[in-house]
């Protein structure tokens, strides 16, 4: 951040007292700018035996598959993000079962909060995000095609659980995203 958000002037890079990080600060006003990971919000919608995915229609991984997903927005919790994304991208209406993974990307500064949820009617289509969406059952699953690792990641386990019968709450540092 080069000039400050309060009064406008140029910001220094320093590590201020009592902290251990270099922060961007303005040495006008004292104002210290923080900059934290940012949050995404995402559903697996699942229809009988089936998941709901979106090709992406955007960058980055345009053309790709995924779980819908996006930004959390400021005054909202993740449970409304993911609800949110899920009618932007799929133009589905969900219900959240519960938060089933969060992925931690240190290396990009984000964090994936990923919520396990019902489509309440099959009913979905593209939204201006999306390209395409589909209902795949677990075979149909195109995994040489999905947009991110956090994605693959959240069907490998769900799948998995959904065999055994049981879905328990998973954290995952990605430590490195590799795409095709």
């Amino acid at each position: 951040m080069k000039y400050c958000s309060q009064c406008g002037n140029k910001n220094n890079k320093i590590i201020p007292d009592g902290d251990d990080r270099i922060r961007d600060v303005c040495p006008s006003c004292d104002t210290i700018h923080y900059q934290n990971p940012r949050i995404i919000a995402g559903c697996i919608p699942v229809w009988e035996d089936k998941i709901l995915l979106c090709k992406r229609a955007i960058n980055p991984r345009k053309g790709y598959w995924t779980l819908p997903a996006g930004f959390m927005e400021l005054g909202e919790t993740t449970e409304q993000a993911a609800i949110r994304e899920t009618l932007e991208e799929a133009e589905a209406i969900v219900q959240t079962d519960e938060l089933y993974a969060v992925f931690n990307l240190p290396h990009i500064n984000q964090v994936y909060m990923i919520y396990r949820s019902v489509l309440l009617k099959p009913e979905f289509s593209s939204g201006t995000e999306s390209l395409e969406t589909r209902l795949f059952e677990e075979h149909e699953i195109p995994w040489d095609e999905l947009a991110f690792e956090t994605m693959r990641l959240s069907l490998k386990y769900y799948f998995r659980d959904r065999k055994i019968g049981a879905f328990k709450f998973r954290t995952t540092d990605v430590i490195k995203t590799i795409l095709p």
